[in-house]
C-alpha cells in the first residue's frame, strides 16, 4: 500500500530551541514528523492482535481520525505499549485535523527515545529502583513507570497533567500485568525514594523542574535527547545511550543519543 503524504517543508529543531509539549511550536514539530514516512523495518518489534481499548481509540480519533493503536513490544525490552502503527494512515490530513494535532498533540501514542532509553537502563540495572518508592514525572505512555515496576520497585507513581496520558498509562500497565499508581499534579505528591523524568527538558521554560524535583526525592534521574548538557550545581551528566522514538519517526541522528543526569 502506497502512502499518500502532503508536501510539507521539513523542519529541524535545534538543541537550544527544544520543543514544548505545551506549545504550538511543538505541535507543529510533531506534525512535521508525522508527515514523514515511518520507514524503519520492524525487525525487533512484536505486534499483538489484542483489540485496543475503546476509550483510548476515541481520544485518539478526536485528534486524528481513522488512526489505530497497536500493542507493540519495544526494542530490547519485555514491555508492550499501545502505540500508533509504524505506518501512518494513508489518507491526507485536512486543515481541521492539522489544527487538532497542533493544539492537542497526543504524545502518549509514541514511546519517545528518552523514555525508551531510561526503561532499557532500569531493566538492565534494576538495583537502582528495587524495593523503592518511585515517581515517574511526565509519564506519557508509562514506559518508565512500567520498567521500574518490572525491575522490582516497591511502588511506582505515574505523574502527568494530561488525563488521557494517565488513561494510557493505566491501559499499558494492564497490558504488562503490573500495578501502578496515578497522579495528575506533582505538587500533590508524597516524598518518594527516587524521581525519574524522561524527555521533560524539551523547553527552556521547564528547567525550573530541576529544582522542584529535589523537593520530592533525594535522588533524581533525568534522561533527555534534546539537551546534551546543562549546568546545575545539584546534577551531573553520567552517561549517554542510543535509542529512537518508537515507532521510529526518522528523527535526526543527534536526537537518538540520550543523555542521563543524576543528582549529586
Amino acid at each position: 500500500m502506497t502512502m499518500v503524504l502532503p508536501t510539507f517543508p521539513e523542519r529541524k529543531v535545534g538543541l537550544t530551541e527544544g520543543y514544548s509539549k505545551n506549545s504550538n511550536h511543538n505541535g507543529m514539530t510533531l506534525l512535521c514528523l508525522l508527515y514523514k514516512r515511518i520507514k524503519r523495518t520492524l525487525m525487533s518489534c512484536t505486534f499483538q492482535l489484542t483489540k485496543a481499548p475503546e476509550h483510548l481509540l476515541q481520544a485518539l480519533h478526536e485528534v486524528i481520525p481513522h488512526c489505530e493503536l497497536i500493542a507493540q513490544q519495544l526494542p530490547e525490552t519485555p514491555i508492550s505499549l499501545w502505540l500508533i502503527p509504524p505506518v501512518f494512515p494513508t489518507d491526507r490530513l485536512d486543515d481541521e485535523v492539522i489544527r487538532r494535532i497542533w493544539n492537542d498533540t497526543p504524545y502518549w501514542i509514541f514511546c519517545w527515545a528518552s523514555g525508551l532509553a531510561m526503561a532499557q537502563w532500569i531493566l538492565a540495572e534494576p538495583h537502582h529502583v528495587k524495593d523503592k518508592v518511585v515517581l515517574d514525572f511526565g509519564a506519557g505512555s508509562g514506559v518508565v513507570a512500567i520498567a521500574a515496576k518490572m525491575a522490582g520497585a516497591k511502588r511506582v507513581i505515574c505523574c502527568d497533567i494530561d488525563q488521557v496520558s494517565l488513561n494510557a498509562c493505566r491501559e499499558n500497565a494492564l497490558l504488562n500485568d503490573v500495578e501502578l499508581e496515578y497522579l495528575d499534579d506533582l505538587y500533590k505528591a508524597e516524598q518518594v525514594d527516587i524521581l525519574l523524568a524522561a524527555d521533560v527538558l524539551y523547553d527552556q521554560c521547564n528547567r525550573f523542574f530541576l529544582d522542584e524535583f529535589l523537593k520530592f526525592a533525594p535522588e533524581v534521574w533525568v534522561a533527555d535527547s534534546r539537551v546534551k548538557n546543562f549546568s546545575h550545581t545539584k546534577y551531573q551528566k553520567i552517561d549517554e545511550r542510543s535509542a529512537s522514538t518508537w515507532p521510529d519517526l526518522d528523527e535526526a541522528k543527534e536526537f537518538r543519543n540520550v543523555s542521563f543526569y543524576k543528582t549529586l
